[in-house]
């Protein structure tokens, strides 16, 4: 193996320990704090904050080093007149990196790569833990209860996610009118289009934030099932709407809206929607019917792997052809809880649960850590103060825009109101997470989107950190977390739920 090979796979090696060292610390650190009682973090906000100091060190300690060392020229003490220098380059998280190796009589040797190339591409990530933090929250949802208020979920989900993402790019694009009147960006530096894609990706909230948050706090069982319920399949709405966005800023040309384009966006959006959806369900299908048809509940091993196998191909059949596999593998573990569940065997049954429990877990660590760790380790963030105030300002009034009204039309049709106390803990609850990092990450290739990337990680931070911090005293203030008597309280597979006695 040559130097630089073998100097790349000592970065990655290193990298991947950083990950794991930080994770531990992770767990150890939130578990002393729930042995304390101490309810201001979780795991999320957690492996944020580790994630920030790793980055932290990585940008000071070896990406100057590396700066320094590029500056001071590329020397090597066996480079001679004669020496024929070949360059490769190699793209590593949307970045390239320049090894030149140098031949002489025979002989090799490199620039070695300093640790921090060696890092994770945010695609790979997402790929690995995304889907089975997304099945998880779907297969744990509490499906009486879910049914019982699916109506208000759908209608939070479908119909508020379309007011937040108006909402906030109408008010961002009037921002960036007014960056352009002070001279603070250029003319057409922000499009309408760049503010609709930003307004879609912040109107996902993070189920794994949520989940997070109402699994450490005794909340009423209705509003955990709309909080979760509504976070969870809104990323689904979040995630098609802002692929339709990218198509119809594809297909137009120069700033005129044009109605064929809008049509065929229009058109992308309910196609990928319904066929991401079929695909999930195509699989649940398989599933179900392998597991009924044959003797699998006999072995528990077996069973469990064939059923998350099985569940993880609808995200990466669905990624395969286009669609997206987030929807499809939110759908898929909906229709699993309800139909495959009831074929698996009692062990079967509860080591898929523990299985996906650890993975969603694993998942929401290393990908909070990732987002705090890109932080600095990010080489061309754009801090735009007039875009941010914005952005920060926006997300409040979208949410209250969404949740009030919603509630007051869907007030008119329950037997079983959602209180004005339910709501406002609605509007406080909005967190951002993984899934508006996925999509504000994809694309950086203008100024624009360098500064939705930024403002994107600023409004997750604030979220977790801030947000998350405020919810505990909020509830003892709009008295919500007390449950009722005559009920007793259970916590399994990191949800909370209440059953009458």
């Amino acid at each position: 193996m040559s130097n630089a090979a073998r100097g790349r796979q000592d970065s990655a090696a290193l990298f991947v320990l950083s990950a794991v060292c930080l994770a531990l610390i992770t767990i150890i650190s939130v578990w002393k704090l729930k042995k304390f009682k101490y309810r201001l973090i979780n795991e999320a906000g957690g492996a944020m904050f580790y994630g920030v100091f790793l980055g932290l060190a990585i940008r000071y300690l070896w990406m100057d080093r590396e700066e320094h060392s590029e500056n001071m020229g590329s020397i090597c003490s066996c480079h001679g007149l004669n020496d024929t220098p070949h360059v490769i380059m190699v793209s590593i998280s949307s970045h390239e990196h320049c090894y030149r190796l140098i031949e002489k009589k025979g002989q090799r040797c490199s620039h070695l790569p300093s640790p921090h190339t060696a890092m994770l591409d945010p695609q790979i990530l997402f790929d690995l833990f995304l889907p089975p933090i997304i099945f998880f929250g779907a297969y744990t949802l509490n499906q009486r209860r879910f049914v019982e208020n699916l109506g208000s979920i759908v209608t939070y989900a479908f119909l508020g996610t379309m007011i937040s993402s108006l909402c906030i790019g109408a008010l961002v694009y009037g921002f960036t009118r007014l960056m352009v009147l002070l001279r603070r960006a250029a003319d057409g530096e922000f499009s309408l289009t760049d503010c609709l894609l930003f307004g879609a990706i912040m109107s996902a909230t993070d189920p794994v934030s949520v989940l997070g948050l109402l699994s450490d706090l005794r909340v009423d069982s209705d509003l955990h099932t709309l909080l979760f319920g509504e976070s969870v399949l809104n990323d689904a709405v979040a995630i098609v709407l802002t692929h339709a966005i990218t198509s119809y800023d594809q297909m137009e040309t120069g700033n005129v809206f044009q109605t064929p384009a809008f049509f065929r966006s229009v058109g992308f959006f309910v196609g990928v929607l319904i066929g991401s959806f079929l695909l999930g369900f195509i699989f649940t299908v398989i599933t179900a019917l392998f597991t009924k048809l044959t003797r699998l509940h006999e072995s528990p091993l077996l069973e469990t792997s064939i059923f998350f196998l099985l569940s993880w191909s609808s995200f990466l059949s669905a990624e395969a052809c286009g669609l997206s596999g987030i929807v499809a593998v939110l759908f898929c573990g909906l229709s699993q809880a309800k139909y495959t569940n009831l074929n698996l065997s009692h062990e079967g049954s509860t080591r898929t649960k523990q299985l996906f429990e650890v993975l969603n877990f694993l998942g929401e660590i290393f990908i909070f850590g990732y987002m705090g760790y890109i932080w600095f380790t990010f080489r061309h963030h754009a801090f735009r103060a007039l875009f941010i105030s914005g952005a920060f300002l926006s997300i409040f009034i979208s949410r209250a825009c969404n949740i009030y009204p919603l509630s007051f039309l869907i007030n008119l049709g329950r037997t079983k109101k959602i209180s004005r106390n339910f709501q406002h803990f609605m509007v406080f609850a909005g967190l951002r997470g993984a899934v508006s990092f996925s999509l504000a990450v994809r694309d950086t290739s203008t100024e624009a989107r360098r500064t939705i990337l930024t403002t994107t990680l600023l409004l997750i931070g604030f979220t977790v950190w801030v947000l998350g911090a405020a919810a505990d005293p909020l509830l003892g203030h709009l008295n919500l977390r007390l449950i009722p008597r005559g009920r007793t309280h259970h916590k399994a597979y990191g949800t909370d739920w209440t059953t009458d006695i």
